[in-house]
């Protein structure tokens, strides 16, 4: 059994979520610059040059890659051979969100749903849980904002629609979106299940 204190998540989440909403990740990064390469559209070049150069610009002045600096939802896998002490967990969570918006100059963008009252400091987070083997904890970081949840759609196609209807479905959906999605603009597309979990 592993024993970590509370406080170690705080600080992690902290410290992620000041990252995730600075720096691009590499992989994204490369992918655009891939994406660059290949693009024919002297538009589509232009878009790209400009989210790669909104990184660039993020990362050396230590600013957000988005002034919406989104929802704090987080992905945790936590081994069943740790024992947590200090503390409660999900407090420890948003604790680490409450931190990293406050010390990263974050904009708190979470509210009630029916007041719209702002809460003030970011929380509560968005916790996915899964628990795994062994002793160790994996914490995923992710700012979800409204410019990528306000051009998110959900539709149940019949068995007939096959795989043309997915891409038709896609495609216009991209389309009608434009340029409003937050950057960098990853297009996510879930199949099967239920909804909460093709989304």
């Amino acid at each position: 059994m592993r024993e970590v204190h509370v406080g170690e998540i705080t600080k992690t989440v902290r410290d992620l979520f000041i990252d995730a909403n600075i720096n691009l990740g590499e992989d994204v990064l490369n992918a655009l610059e891939q994406a660059l390469e290949m693009e024919e559209s002297p538009i589509g070049k232009e878009i790209l040059k400009e989210l790669i150069e909104n990184a660039r610009v993020a990362r050396e002045e230590e600013m957000p890659i988005c002034q919406d600096t989104g929802l704090a939802v987080v992905f945790l896998e936590l081994g069943q051979e740790v024992h947590l002490v200090g503390g409660d967990l999900i407090e420890a969570i948003n604790e680490g969100v409450r931190q990293g918006y406050k010390e990263g100059y974050l904009r708190k963008s979470a509210c009630h749903p029916f007041t719209r009252k702002n809460t003030g400091d970011n929380t509560p987070a968005i916790i996915h849980t899964e628990i795994v083997p062994g002793d160790r904890i994996k914490i995923i970081a992710v700012p979800k904002g409204g410019g990528a949840e306000n051009m998110s759609r959900v539709v149940m196609l019949t068995p007939a629609a096959g795989l043309e209807g997915v891409k038709e479905f896609v495609v216009q959906r991209v389309k009608e979106s434009g340029a409003n999605p937050c950057p960098p603009i990853v297009v996510g597309v879930g199949i099967g299940g239920t909804l909460e979990e093709a989304a």
